[in-house]
């Protein structure tokens, strides 16, 4: 899959940034795990606590204290705040609970991907059922196969 995105992204001369929280930099790893990724990857921010998400992607405090971390908006306000930093074509944020700890409305295997592009902003809810590192796997790949589907279209 990584292949073929960066196919396409090198093809069609347009760049990606990522916001990560509950991936920790998986996904960047991801995209730049092909020769000549420096072409479409521009850069990221791992923004694991609230602060890094609002001093580095400048999510709203208010969002966070409303919604918290793992939520839609959050994960709106991230890909926002990569796309811009970066000035790119594309940005993917990744706020979830990867495990083994939870809460009742938030679960193991929770995660919300932001996906900004350049007709807007959309996000996607999932739930994994895996260990820490499966969820933190199936994650990045959920946030890949958005990118890839938006591409081939």
């Amino acid at each position: 899959m990584i292949e073929e995105i960066a196919k396409l992204l090198k093809e069609k001369k347009l760049s990606i940034a990522t916001a990560e929280s509950c991936t920790g930099g998986l996904l960047a790893h991801m995209l730049t795990n092909v020769s000549g990724s420096s072409e479409y990857y521009k850069g990221g921010v791992i923004a694991y606590s609230n602060e890094a998400k609002i001093c580095m992607l400048h999510v709203r405090r208010a969002t966070l204290q409303k919604y918290g971390a793992v939520s839609e908006q959050t994960a709106y306000e991230m890909a926002d705040g990569a796309k811009r930093k970066f000035d790119t074509s594309f940005a993917l944020s990744t706020t979830g609970v990867a495990g083994p700890a939870a809460s009742e409305n938030k679960p193991v295997g929770l995660v919300y991907i932001g996906f900004a592009n350049p007709y807007g902003i959309e996000v996607k809810k999932y739930k994994f059922n895996g260990n820490r590192l499966e969820n933190k796997q199936n994650f990045a790949n959920a946030a890949l196969k958005i990118l890839l589907e938006f591409l081939r279209e």
